[in-house]
């Protein structure tokens, strides 16, 4: 079998794109093994996450996201910004576009240098535990914490341990930590399905840019430093919680390429 596809990153976290709207593609084609075996950093591509672009009734396109394991997963931001940058490269659509993901529509655009600026879903709910922890949705679940020695500290253990414990092993949790160095908001995530560190997450950016706002004051924007780059969050605060949430940074197309199994 013969796969056309697109290498993307956005920030480091890195998708496979295939075009399923202007070539006919058999979806069940994309089983976990298919899926596992594209994703796979030694025998494969390598990648976080794939991604196919369809058609849609309602919107411009439609995002079908797999998690590297093969998993379908909950919404991706970085994924979100990866594909707008896709099918605007496809002449799918123009500088503006509405999509259909996982958890609804969202709306972005495509700045002239390149920026996607991806809108995400109302947080109605944010759950904190003292004032380090917060857990909350933005299109998919996180716990977020702040910590002290981000850079030293074994992320994938600590993670795995809240992952992989009692409260959230059934459905499992995306986990954050966070700390304020030089002024500046630096984060590191692990992402279920992946199951190891992500150099950049931004749904896990969108909720640790809210759980800042919680912990340090509302504000109307958040910029925060992941390991692979810069990732800016903007929002609004409601007596409801927060709305206008927009996920802001670049998506850079790698290669192109044909997988053949």
């Amino acid at each position: 079998m013969s796969i056309i596809f697109s290498k993307y990153q956005g920030t480091g976290n890195d998708f496979i794109l295939i075009d399923g709207f202007t070539n006919a593609l058999d979806l069940a084609d994309f089983d976990v093994q298919r899926v596992r075996a594209m994703c796979d950093r030694r025998f494969g591509i390598g990648a976080d996450g794939l991604m196919i672009l369809t058609k849609c009734a309602d919107a411009d396109f439609e995002m079908l996201y797999f998690n590297s394991d093969g998993s379908e997963s909950t919404m991706c931001g970085n994924g979100g910004r990866c594909i707008v940058a896709f099918a605007n490269r496809l002449g799918v659509i123009g500088n503006e576009t509405r999509f259909r993901a996982i958890d609804g529509l969202h709306d972005a655009t495509i700045n002239a240098d390149g920026i996607v600026n991806l809108s995400m879903i109302d947080v109605s709910t944010i759950e904190m535990r003292g004032n380090e922890v917060y857990i909350l949705n933005t299109g998919s679940p996180h716990y977020v914490q702040m910590t002290s020695g981000l850079n030293a500290m074994d992320l994938v253990s600590e993670a795995q341990a809240i992952r992989y414990g009692d409260e959230f092993k059934a459905e499992g949790i995306n986990v954050n930590y966070l700390e304020l160095l030089d002024n500046q908001w630096h984060i590191r995530t692990y992402e279920r399905g992946v199951e190891a560190e992500t150099y950049s997450c931004g749904t896990g950016v969108t909720a640790a840019a809210l759980a800042i706002a919680e912990h340090a004051g509302a504000g109307r924007h958040c910029s925060l430093i992941t390991k692979g780059g810069l990732l800016t969050v903007n929002y609004q605060k409601t007596d409801k919680g927060y709305s206008k949430i927009t996920l802001n940074g670049p998506a850079t197309h790698v290669f192109d390429g044909e997988f053949l199994d």
